[in-house]
């Protein structure tokens, strides 16, 4: 269980890494979003691979970051039953979640999406739109984000069967400081000298 352990603890420290590298994203589609409409209200000009470089970044952070919101217990759960229940009885529905749910789904689309990659790389598609994208790299991003989830699936896993061993403290409370924007917010009153 320790090379597990291991294992895991890599899997985290990359998954961190792609992320925090991966949500850089989001502020070059905004610049490109921006100069985009400013160049086409502003000089009548308009290009349809900027329009969809910015459809890529956006996939791009959704897929590459899902693992790392899984990593930071921020994906989207339905906790009115389970915040009921002990620490243990959830580290057990994470666990069962995660092997009949969450694996199923992101190896069947990871499975499925490869060889939808592979044919439109093969075959240099290309955008239908003018003056549009290839579109391999659109279609190479869906395997891999969900080999990253995949990955932090299994990691996730790992920790709450050693947790349920009593190897390692509960890791879903890891998270359970505040939040980046309660941390943003607490920093903004601090700077304008407010009472926290």
């Amino acid at each position: 269980m320790k090379a597990l352990l291991a294992l895991s603890r890599l899997v985290d420290a990359f998954t961190e890494r792609v992320g925090r590298l991966t949500y850089w994203l989001i502020l070059v589609a905004v610049v490109i979003s921006t100069g985009n409409a400013i160049i086409r209200y502003a000089f009548n000009i308009s290009s349809n691979a900027w329009l969809e470089l910015q459809w890529y970044l956006f996939s791009a952070v959704f897929l590459f970051c899902a693992g790392y919101a899984l990593l930071h217990n921020q994906h989207v759960r339905i906790d009115v039953i389970s915040s009921h229940f002990g620490r243990r009885t959830r580290a057990w529905i994470d666990i069962l979640g995660t092997l009949f749910f969450l694996l199923p789904m992101a190896i069947t689309i990871m499975w499925l999406s490869w060889p939808v990659f592979v044919d439109a790389y093969t075959h240099n598609e290309v955008s239908t739109n003018a003056g549009g994208l290839v579109v391999w790299p659109a279609r190479l991003m869906v395997p891999v984000g969900f080999l990253l989830l995949v990955l932090q699936g299994l990691s996730e896993m790992i920790k709450r069967i050693a947790f349920l061993l009593g190897m390692i403290p509960d890791p879903s409370e890891k998270d359970a400081g505040p939040s980046a924007e309660e941390e943003l917010a607490a920093e903004i009153r601090r700077l304008r000298g407010e009472a926290t």
